[in-house]
């Protein structure tokens, strides 16, 4: 994927880098730096020519075998790309299913974005757009093979006397289930949970209420050592306390979907995946530490439903004890970072895992008010001087995630060249002719040459793709 790496100084073994190419920028320590491919000639002007060869009835049969194995193989490793053992040997370098996944749970998180009517003017002011029938295909995602059962709103616990905005639950996100279709090609039942990110103005100042607060999510065991940042805290509890019919806190939302669907997929393979931007992704872990420290993944005693966090640009969110917690519950969080992303280091810009030990031993007395970020780090690297917003932008992540993914299928269409051209002369070595063999040779000399542009008429095109299926066949 990269043709350099430069690693003289990992931080952490959950630690992996990418960079993109958006603006030239010198690299820090611990990356893995991709650099702009030169063009190669040779091999785009070799599968150009030796595109001819293959017929259309070919490619259709070649585009659904790799299709079918790409499905098939997602279906067996869902597991594992679902964190099972800490995206180990997944995330360097990147696998190609992985990355595939980080960047459809990104997608359904942009259709938050996407949804979410901003117009004071519209009768829909700080809801979605569309209904949940019509949601994805009005955000362009119609072949997603999922259906939204719930939306979800969250009641800001902030008062601002001079806002303009009504005091109420705003949407910020949705719970989808996949069809059966999806089930064959993702090998279990999905629940997908998305949440944006701050948008609105009580939302803001939602984010600056920094301090630690005991959880307590759990009534019979409220470890009160397992703290989370306030603001993040009161999103995710608060409700429409002033309203006797008004919305139940996001967490009252959640649990109760999220408790409905189980229940009703009880006895198929389970995931319960949550995705999240920036707050979004706070809340995402919030919920899916709730989930599993209330026990509603646990369907059995020998079979947990697994939970994966899939974050993109998020804050850290609670301090060491939360994030010990976590991890004995085997929630799994992938965290993706752009590491000139500024949300990615609040809060505990001083107070953070860096300043929690001396010299590997001892513990600081402030470490138990440290914030510390949960689980596997894939950190990107890009930055624009003419849009310095894009640090942050939920597009700019999932644009360069696209972009790894286009290189790694160039390398892949260079490896299936070279295996065509293996197999060529090894069935030219089996049938046992030497004169054959040569001309096979030949014709592939030829159209690997860099030396001359062939312009050939349909007489010679003809038979040089006649000759090659003769062998193919």
């Amino acid at each position: 994927m990269a043709s350099k790496v430069f690693m003289p100084n990992i931080p952490s073994k959950n630690h992996v880098a990418y960079s993109g190419s958006m603006a030239p920028r010198s690299h820090s320590s611990g990356q893995l730096c991709l650099p702009k491919k030169k063009a190669d000639t040779t091999t785009s002007r070799s599968q150009s020519h030796v595109s001819s060869f293959i017929t259309p009835a070919m490619s259709t049969g070649l585009a659904k075998t790799s299709s079918s194995t790409s499905s098939s193989s997602l279906a067996h490793m869902w597991r594992e790309v679902q964190g099972c053992n800490n995206w180990d040997g997944l995330v360097e370098p990147l696998h190609p299913f992985l990355r595939q996944e980080i960047i459809r749970y990104g997608e359904f998180v942009t259709a938050c974005y996407e949804a979410f009517d901003l117009n004071p003017k519209s009768k829909r002011y700080l809801t979605c757009k569309y209904g949940k029938k019509n949601l994805f295909r009005e955000v362009g995602m119609g072949n997603s093979d999922y259906e939204v059962t719930k939306y979800i709103y969250a009641t800001p616990d902030v008062n601002i006397p001079i806002q303009n905005e009504p005091s109420c639950g705003r949407w910020i996100g949705y719970v989808a289930v996949s069809s059966d279709d999806a089930v064959t090609r993702l090998g279990r039942r999905d629940v997908v949970i998305t949440f944006r990110g701050t948008v609105t103005n009580p939302e803001w100042i939602s984010n600056l209420m920094s301090s630690l607060a005991p959880a307590r999510l759990d009534p019979n065991n409220p470890r009160p050592e397992v703290k989370v940042e306030s603001g993040f805290l009161s999103l995710y509890t608060s409700n429409e306390s002033d309203n006797k019919f008004g919305l139940g806190s996001c967490r009252e939302q959640l649990l109760s979907e999220v408790s409905r669907l189980l229940n009703r997929y009880k006895g198929e393979e389970l995931s319960i995946s949550l995705a999240g931007h920036s707050m979004g992704s706070s809340l995402a872990l919030l919920l899916a530490y709730d989930i599993a420290e209330l026990g509603l993944n646990r369907l059995d005693p020998k079979l947990d439903v697994p939970v994966t966090v899939f974050s993109f640009g998020g804050p850290r969110v609670g301090n060491s004890s939360f994030k010990e917690r976590c991890e004995e519950l085997g929630v799994k969080v992938l965290r993706i970072a752009n590491v000139n992303d500024p949300i990615t280091k609040l809060p505990g810009v001083l107070l953070n895992e860096n300043l929690r030990v001396f010299g590997g031993r001892y513990e600081f007395p402030w470490s138990c008010s440290c914030y510390e970020h949960v689980g596997v780090e894939i950190a990107l690297d890009f930055f624009n001087m003419q849009n310095p917003s894009c640090v942050h932008d939920l597009g700019s992540y999932i644009s360069l995630l696209k972009c790894l993914k286009r290189d790694q299928a160039q390398k892949d269409e260079e490896n299936l060249f070279n295996r065509a051209k293996e197999s060529i002369l090894s069935r030219a070595q089996n049938i046992n002719m030497e004169p054959l063999k040569n001309a096979a040779s030949n014709v592939l000399n030829l159209v690997q040459s860099q030396r001359t542009e062939f312009l050939m008429d349909e007489t010679i095109l003809g038979l040089m793709n006649s000759f090659a299926l003769y062998i193919l066949l």
